[in-house]
């Protein structure tokens, strides 16, 4: 095992902490959270990720999967996608600061880069909002192509990134979760329209609530099931009626 490998020992070693005694909250954290949500296929992890995130058991039943990959359209497909791309060293891409400093710095070999801060003259022209002149301004650039697309805060980055998407955009997977009582429902649906139109995977909820510490959350459990296809812990290429019914056959 190489030094970069040995980050990986623990079965669910969260690649924030740094100490044991925070790795072994982390642990007892999720073992809590497993209690109450399924735990068998990919998407059943980021549902449990959302539950850990927002501390509300409930919360898992507002997460939506849609899309798909090589393997099909199941609910694995944003995972597997999200995985694969973590383990090509994709760009990943967030709406705003707080998203992308969330968002951990370990356990992959992917650069991070966030819309505000780009494309200052577009939303001075147009008076648009700077994330969505933002995500405008990279995706010119070619930096939304093939990468892990965060948006965690602004529905306009959403709205943005939806209209990218039908001008030809293509990310490995979308995480959206921007919070608000303006227009943010609104934007993750038109995020799930068009990745069921254009077959681009997606991880959205539903309902009012969200925010970047969970569209953080979220793409760091696809880093984490990366980590476990890494140290062969994990077979990828499943799907999530296969991966279901091994975990039934193990059982028995």
């Amino acid at each position: 095992m190489t030094e970069t490998d040995g980050e990986y020992e623990n079965e669910y070693a969260d690649l924030g902490a740094t100490t044991q005694e925070a790795m072994d909250i982390a642990e007892t954290s999720m073992d809590i959270v497993r209690q109450f949500v399924p735990d068998e296929t990919l998407a059943d992890r980021i549902r449990q990720k959302s539950v850990h995130s927002m501390g509300d058991i409930e919360f898992q039943h507002l997460i939506r999967f849609t899309g798909g990959d090589d393997l099909g359209d199941d609910e694995d497909a944003p995972v597997r996608a999200g995985a694969r791309a973590i383990l090509e060293g994709a760009n990943i891409v967030t709406d705003i600061t707080m998203a992308q400093a969330g968002i951990t710095g370990r356990g992959h070999d992917c650069e991070k880069h966030k819309a505000i801060g780009h494309g200052a003259e577009l939303a001075k022209e147009t008076g648009m909002t700077r994330t969505a002149s933002g995500v405008f301004e990279l995706d010119k650039e070619g930096v939304y192509d093939g990468s892990i697309a965060t948006v965690g805060n602004a529905p306009t980055a959403a709205f943005a990134l939806a209209d990218c998407i039908e001008n030809g955009t293509r990310p490995a997977v979308i995480v959206a979760t921007p919070v608000g009582f303006v227009k943010a429902e609104e934007s993750r649906q038109r995020i799930r329209e068009v990745s069921e139109e254009y077959g681009v995977p997606a991880i959205t909820n539903v309902g009012r609530r969200g925010g970047s510490g969970l569209a953080a959350a979220l793409t760091n459990e696809l880093i984490h099931v990366a980590k476990d296809v890494r140290t062969d812990e994990l077979d990828l290429e499943l799907t999530a009626e296969v991966r279901a019914s091994e975990d039934v056959e193990e059982a028995r």
